[in-house]
């Protein structure tokens, strides 16, 4: 089998997108199945090339996967003209020098967000001939119109139109929770779906990962360290972290670090030394082989989001689970759903920064419910969220899949070849084993 994993987000990159797709490579490979990664200059989240790449191609291998990047205009404005450059730069350079540089492939997967991608996507399997997949991880334009980034007009109905245009043409569907492949069910009840979470490598994350190291690199005093490692931008909210530090000024049993970068992390780092917070501190992101040692070494983990976003479940919420720790999840539906359900940690609604407060007092000063939630935690993560296991079911559907003969091959239909003729509806089925493990 042959697949070509789309995505403007790749290693050396960090964040869950890269993480999760880099995973989804290596069980592929491990399958004995050919991936090339169609991918950009490696630039986020600083919104600056990394040393070493730039220009209009690159090729590199990945862990035994073929690697073609492609030209991209990198930035960390949140101006909008800037984002679109960025976003249609790679648009352009991956259909054009993707399309001269691929082989024909069995499958192509475009990762969106970003939604514009999925032109290339689109375009990229009718010019090669292969099942496109269309692999959702955030409901766009929804979730941009709920954070105010793009207002009604003609923008928007635009965008819409596209994510229709998507999700009809595409021959599968993936969606990375519960939310998102019931949302566009709901809309699109024709379209085939795969529900495809995140999940997270238990065998990284472990409770037993904290370094001497990491616990120096965050700790500078002594007492309960709550820790949010992850982007810094307009869904986090991680406004409502600052003022919570701010309220908990007083009390030195409690210290924060935020570990990360992104379009707001330098009016968080204003905000804070304006309000003179000697109780948080930031720090520059870190690779993701250290990541699993800064989880393992906090007390607390927060997963914060600004807002209900339907399909959001953010990555760290399985990475915190896996490690061990107990969390506080700033956040509604799907994710505050798999808190509770599983008893992993407490749930605080977005803008209830005195409930956050009260929350991280009551898991400071109570260190045995902190080992309990933890322990549930990782429990849970093993039996639900595991992300070999989730990989390992989407291999074996496009592994059956390519057994039955796709009539573009042929030449004899450039529509989307019906979508998968076995397993139509994955979502319902995981859903309910999900279910049964919880």
């Amino acid at each position: 089998m042959k697949i070509v994993v789309h995505t403007q987000y790749f290693p050396p990159e960090i964040g869950a997108a890269p993480n999760r797709l880099s995973a989804l490579v290596q069980g592929l490979t491990s399958a004995g199945h050919e991936v090339t990664v169609l991918t950009a200059m490696p630039n986020y989240p600083m919104g600056r090339y990394h040393p070493g790449y730039g220009g209009l191609v690159r090729r590199e291998n990945h862990n035994g996967s073929a690697v073609i990047r492609t030209f991209i205009y990198p930035t960390q404005s949140a101006g909008m003209a800037k984002r679109l450059l960025c976003y249609f730069s790679f648009v352009f350079s991956s259909v054009v020098l993707g399309g001269l540089l691929l082989d024909e492939p069995d499958y192509i997967l475009t990762e969106s967000p970003p939604l514009f991608l999925g032109i290339s996507g689109f375009l990229l399997s009718r010019w090669k001939r292969a099942r496109w997949i269309f692999n959702v991880s955030d409901l766009w334009p929804e979730s941009v119109v709920r954070l105010g980034a793009l207002k009604p007009g003609l923008a928007l109905r635009l965008s819409e139109w596209l994510e229709a245009f998507y999700y009809r043409h595409a021959w599968l569907v993936s969606g990375q929770s519960s939310e998102i492949v019931q949302n566009i069910k709901k809309r699109f009840p024709s379209v085939p779906t795969f529900y495809l979470p995140n999940g997270v490598d238990t065998q990284n994350f472990r409770p037993d990962c904290g370094t001497p190291e990491a616990r120096a690199l965050l700790r500078s005093k002594p007492g309960c360290l709550v820790l949010y490692a992850g982007l810094h931008g307009l869904a986090q909210g991680l406004e409502q972290i600052i003022e919570a530090a701010d309220q908990l000024r007083d009390d030195s049993s409690i210290s924060f670090v935020l570990v990360g970068d992104g379009p707001v992390k330098r009016a968080l780092v204003t905000e804070a030394e304006a309000r003179g917070l000697t109780n948080i501190k930031f720090l520059d992101p870190v690779p993701q082989d250290q990541m699993s040692a800064l989880v393992a070494a906090a007390d607390i983990v927060l997963v914060p989001l600004k807002m209900h976003i339907p399909g959001a479940v953010p990555s760290k919420l399985y990475e915190a689970m896996s490690s061990g720790r107990a969390l506080v999840a700033i956040a509604s539906g799907e994710a505050a759903d798999i808190v509770s359900r599983n008893k992993v940690g407490v749930v605080v609604a977005p803008g209830d920064t005195q409930g956050l407060t009260r929350s991280l007092l009551d898991l400071a000063r109570n260190s045995s419910y902190r080992e309990q939630l933890g322990v549930q935690a990782r429990r849970a993560a093993i039996a639900q969220f595991d992300r070999s296991v989730t990989i390992a079911r989407f291999v074996r559907c496009l592994e059956e899949q390519l057994r039955v003969v796709s009539p573009s091959k042929l030449g004899l239909q450039t529509q989307n070849d019906s979508g998968p003729s076995l397993v139509t509806n994955q979502y319902d089925q995981s859903q309910g084993s999900e279910s049964r493990s919880a």
